[in-house]
């Protein structure tokens, strides 16, 4: 067994990443004895599973991933939801309230209407079906003003950070509330303009700056400038 990259290398499709008894993780593919990157992005080994962080790309769903999105349709029966995927989501009234409804005299509008941004979990998703959302849950449901800000779905675990310490700094130092969507929808909510614009400006940066060393002080330093 054999490694030919050290953790965080960036990487290009095709390239040897790790040959023997290693494993094939996303953004990797095995031919032969060797594991070869599929995309451009940073490697990572962990235990014998090997990945590939991917710089660019679409959000594809999975169960259990807490997602942003936007009412784009109401019918008798459910909602459809924009996650900024190629899979568009639905959302049932089971999934939504303990109450039974009565999907002959409740209108569903009362609860959500089109253009409504939530936060949701999915619940299901296996490509051959359309990704089903939840907002049962603590946390989850219908989000009030603030701004919503787009970024690389890759990106997201840099934003978090390790143990969420990179949030919990830029949430600490602006005082604003922050939700963040697996799919790279991020919603921000401050007590002033300036307040928000200074995690704007955070996550503009994490998100070109994401691959590098010393971020964490760096996002410091100009949320206090």
């Amino acid at each position: 067994m054999s490694l030919h990259f050290k953790n965080r290398d960036i990487v290009v499709p095709g390239e040897l990443l790790a040959e023997g008894e290693y494993k094939p993780g996303e953004g990797t593919f095995r031919e032969g004895n060797g594991i070869y990157s599929s995309v451009v992005g940073l490697a990572e080994a962990k235990g014998k599973v090997i990945q590939v962080v991917a710089f660019e790309g679409a959000y594809i769903p999975k169960a259990g991933d807490v997602v942003i999105g936007k009412v784009i349709d109401v019918k008798m029966t459910s909602w459809r939801i924009d996650i900024k995927s190629p899979y568009q989501a639905l959302m049932h009234p089971i999934n939504v309230s303990e109450r039974r409804l009565d999907l002959l005299k409740d209108d569903l509008r009362r609860l959500f209407d089109v253009g409504d941004t939530l936060v949701a979990k999915i619940v299901s998703f296996d490509r051959t079906r359309t990704p089903v959302l939840t907002t049962k849950e603590r946390g989850l449901g219908k989000l009030q003003g603030g701004y919503l800000i787009e970024m690389l779905p890759t990106k997201i675990p840099r934003l978090i950070g390790r143990k969420g310490s990179m949030i919990n700094m830029i949430k600490k130092e602006t005082g604003c509330q922050i939700v963040i969507g697996q799919n790279g929808v991020v919603w921000v909510s401050g007590k002033s303009f300036e307040d928000e614009e200074r995690v704007i400006k955070a996550i503009r940066q994490i998100e070109r700056e994401a691959h590098t060393s010393g971020l964490t002080d760096r996002i410091r330093d100009l949320i206090h400038k």
